[in-house]
């Protein structure tokens, strides 16, 4: 349940980035269902990495990352475990490291951590 509160906090806080992360996630998945809530925050990633490539301001989404970076710090194991596995490991994919540079000195230490953790280094 926690996950599913997360992902409508999500929705309601910043639906400019929730309608652009719906269509990529219906790419791949067909449709938007909140009982696959863990999956869309993946296409969520992969919305920001197609920013980035863009060339859009991290200025933009800095508010993203600190709303994960408060749901981390506070919330419990189910999205802890999202925010890891479905959202950070897929943030930067295939991004030029001139392009993600901003974004990762923009991302909170914790969060970078879970990057480093898994990939065992920063974005290239």
């Amino acid at each position: 349940m926690p996950v599913l509160e997360m992902y409508e906090e999500f929705r309601g806080e910043f639906p400019e980035l929730t309608a652009k992360s719906d269509i990529e996630h219906c790419k791949y998945w067909g449709e938007v269902d909140p009982e696959f809530a863990y999956s869309w925050f993946g296409s969520l990633a992969n919305t920001l990495n197609k920013e980035m490539s863009r060339g859009i301001d991290v200025k933009t989404y800095k508010n993203q990352f600190e709303f994960f970076h408060s749901k981390y710090i506070t919330g419990d194991s189910e999205v802890k475990n999202c925010i890891d596995v479905s959202f950070i490991e897929n943030l930067f994919w295939q991004v030029v490291p001139e392009k993600a540079l901003p974004y990762w000195q923009a991302l909170p230490l914790p969060l970078k951590e879970l990057y480093l953790d898994f990939y065992g280094h920063s974005p290239r």
